[in-house]
């Protein structure tokens, strides 16, 4: 989908939720969906969205940057949280257990 020299609008892209399967989720009824923009190398370079609710989830190698939303993400490991916002930039590495809570859909860019 991404085309050299040409804009993408990432925020408008079309994508379609699934339901997060019964055994991740914490609350609510959530819903993600993802588009695959390219790949550079071993590189995956996509959109990835996730509608209010909450669910439990194991992590990849990523690195991602909000571009709508507002959500909370929880790291078992430590008892951390994180509030994410438009804007936010994070790094997550394989094997990090986490609790993602969205409040307003939320919509990333990643690469992983």
């Amino acid at each position: 989908m991404l085309t050299p020299g040409h804009a993408t609008a990432a925020a408008a892209l079309r994508i379609e939720r699934a339901p997060v399967p019964a055994a991740q989720v914490v609350a609510g009824t959530p819903g993600t969906g993802s588009a695959v923009l390219d790949v550079l190398g071993d590189t995956e370079i996509g959109v990835w969205e996730m509608s209010p609710g909450a669910m439990q989830d194991v992590e990849v190698d990523e690195v991602f940057l909000v571009l709508s939303g507002a959500a909370t993400v929880d790291f078992e490991a430590d008892g951390r949280r994180i509030t994410l916002a438009p804007g936010d930039i994070v790094r997550l590495v394989t094997g990090m257990r986490t609790v993602w809570t969205v409040t307003e859909t939320l919509r990333k860019l990643y690469l992983a």
